[in-house]
Parts: C-alpha cells; sequence; structure tokens
C-alpha cells in the first residue's frame, strides 16, 4: 500500500512538474510560429468584429489550382505543413484558414457557432482572394465542414477530399446529450497530460513520437494560459456544434467526384464514453463508415489506410499523400 502511494505521488508530482514548464500559448497563439506567413481577414459575425487568421502559400511554378486545407477540431491550421509544402512544389496554390474559434483566429465565446457559418466565412476568405473555383481537404471536423462547404456551394468546389472525417455517423441517435455547461466543465479541466493520453489512445495506437508534441504543446499550452477559460468556452460551443449538426444524411446530394482517405485503426466518436456500453463498441467503426460513406455519394473513390488512425497526414504521411496528389491530378 505504502508502495502504490509513493508511486501515485512521484507520477503526480512528475505531472504537475511538466504542466507548469509548459510554456503559455497565446489566446490567439501570438507567441506561436506557423509554416508560412499569416494574414487576417475582419469579419461581422452576429454583431462583433472577429478576426480569421489563414496561410495563402503561392507556388514558384502555378498549375492554375488551387488547394484549401480544413482543419480538425482539436488542431490550428499549423498542422498542414508538410502537405502544403509538397502541394505547392506541384504548383497547387494552398489556403490553410484558422476557423473563427480555433488557432489563430478569433475566438467569440458569445455567437452560435454553425458549420453553415464557417462555410460561409471560408467562401469569404476564398472571394477575398478572388479564388472561384477550388479542391477542398477536410480532416475530422473539417471534413464536416468541407462537407457542408461542398453542400452550399458546388460551383465553388472541383474536387472534395475527406480524410478521417468525423460526422459520418448521427452520434445524437445513441449517445445522451451534453449541454454546453458540461462541455465547457470539460474542457476547463483539461490539461497537456489528458490531451496527449486521449491523442495517444485514439490517434496514435499508443506509440508516441517527440514529433507529435510539434502539434500538442500548441494547443496544451492553452491550458496554462491565465485566460485560458476564453479557449475552453469557444472549444465548447464549437463541439455542440458537432455533435448537433450532422452531415452524414446529405452525402448523396454531393455533385463532385469525393475521395474518402480513411485510416483504418481509427474509432473516433464523439461522446462515445457516455453510450451505453454496448453502443460504445458499435461507434467510431471506420472501416465500415467509410465503405458505407463511399456507397452514399455518388462519385465516389475509398482510399483506406490500413493500420493507420485518425491523423493519417501526421502519422503516416507518405500513405497519405499518395492517394490526394492521385486523386487531385486525376481528370
Amino acid at each position: 500500500m505504502k508502495k502504490l502511494l509513493f508511486v501515485l505521488l512521484v507520477a503526480s508530482f512528475t505531472s504537475a512538474f511538466a504542466q507548469k514548464n509548459i510554456e503559455a500559448t497565446g489566446i490567439r497563439m501570438e507567441n506561436i510560429k506557423y509554416p508560412f506567413p499569416v494574414k487576417e481577414l475582419t469579419l461581422k459575425i452576429q454583431g462583433q468584429d472577429v478576426k480569421m487568421a489563414y496561410m495563402d502559400l503561392q507556388p514558384k511554378k502555378p498549375n492554375g489550382k488551387t488547394v484549401v486545407l480544413l482543419h480538425g477540431k482539436n488542431f490550428p491550421a499549423m498542422y498542414w505543413e508538410d502537405t502544403a509544402t509538397d502541394l505547392a512544389k506541384d504548383g497547387y496554390r494552398v489556403v490553410m484558414p484558422d476557423q473563427i474559434g480555433f488557432g489563430k483566429s478569433s475566438k467569440p465565446g458569445n455567437i452560435q457557432y454553425t458549420f453553415q457559418l464557417l462555410a460561409q466565412n471560408t467562401k469569404t476568405l476564398l472571394d477575398t482572394l478572388k479564388l472561384e473555383k477550388v479542391n477542398v481537404v477536410g480532416h475530422s471536423m473539417g471534413g464536416m465542414l468541407a462537407t457542408r462547404f461542398s453542400l452550399m456551394y458546388p460551383e465553388t468546389v472541383e474536387k472534395l477530399i475527406l480524410e478521417n472525417p468525423i460526422g459520418l455517423e448521427d452520434w445524437k441517435t445513441v449517445v445522451p446529450y451534453q449541454s454546453v455547461d458540461e462541455w465547457y466543465e470539460g474542457e476547463l479541466k483539461q490539461d497537456y497530460h489528458k490531451m496527449k493520453d486521449y491523442q495517444l489512445k485514439f490517434y496514435y495506437d499508443n506509440k508516441w513520437k517527440k514529433d507529435y508534441d510539434k502539434w500538442l504543446l500548441p494547443v496544451a499550452g492553452w491550458t496554462v494560459n491565465n485566460d485560458y477559460a476564453i479557449v475552453a468556452k469557444s472549444s465548447a460551443l464549437t463541439y455542440d456544434m458537432i455533435f448537433t449538426q450532422p452531415v452524414c444524411y446529405e452525402f448523396q446530394n454531393l455533385k463532385m467526384p469525393v475521395l474518402l482517405i480513411i485510416g483504418q485503426r481509427d474509432r473516433t466518436a464523439l461522446g462515445k464514453g457516455k453510450a451505453l456500453k454496448e453502443v460504445q463498441e458499435t461507434l467510431g467503426n471506420y472501416p465500415e463508415l467509410g465503405k458505407e460513406t463511399a456507397r452514399k455519394i455518388p462519385n465516389a473513390k475509398l482510399s483506406e489506410l490500413d493500420n493507420v488512425g485518425h491523423l493519417p497526414h501526421i502519422e503516416a504521411y507518405n500513405k497519405f499523400i499518395g492517394p490526394l496528389k492521385a486523386f487531385l491530378q486525376q481528370q
């Protein structure tokens, strides 16, 4: 018993020490260096002036095509660094926005977040950049946004690529609802170790590489910022958006060519832990969800990546970039 108590005390001290030594991230990631120059677009949302940050990587030898990369819930746009660099080498212009509530963009905690709103913001950005036709890549939550964007602006989207998108099933039909207040409480309890444990289990098959900290530390650094509550509130509102605004019933309405890139080890499902145990085991079955979704979409292709989790472009980049490039180059 004494030995167990000692181990727990050491673990607790180590955890607290490590958390204490994490650098605080600015609310708009002011102290985080992005891989490419960051610009801002001012938007008026529900009576508020907000800033939407984005990167616009110009190729040295343009091929006349543009790719828009849409980030997931737990990452800012900076995690597209390798993907954008590779695409630019092939002549693509690459636009990477931080959605409102994420990364270097404003984080209003008193607006109604919807995928329609984020899609409108993205369209405003493209209009500002005078981009009439683009290819859209969405990862995780970005896959839900990419789908909504493509449904709202089909004339703008040449091709759609969904990388392990969430929302391939409607969780609210089997998972108990959490209020924004409950999401907010949970977010206030976050720290580096909880975030790492979650990603280790659900993203990386319990195999952590030091490189993964490059994408985790900027986000985890918010939790040691004295104003972290601002980020937590915005995060809670976007969780509610994801849970209550499914896109899975509309995949059949997509008109453009679609590629699904699905890491087969992924079992991500929002609120999974709150569902009945027998239900939990059925949620987030990406091998089945990928096939099912591909059948729903009229012009869909499916690329299944064996032994890859929720983050193919980070965990298994070479397996991810090949199918993406091949699909973009198809006539």
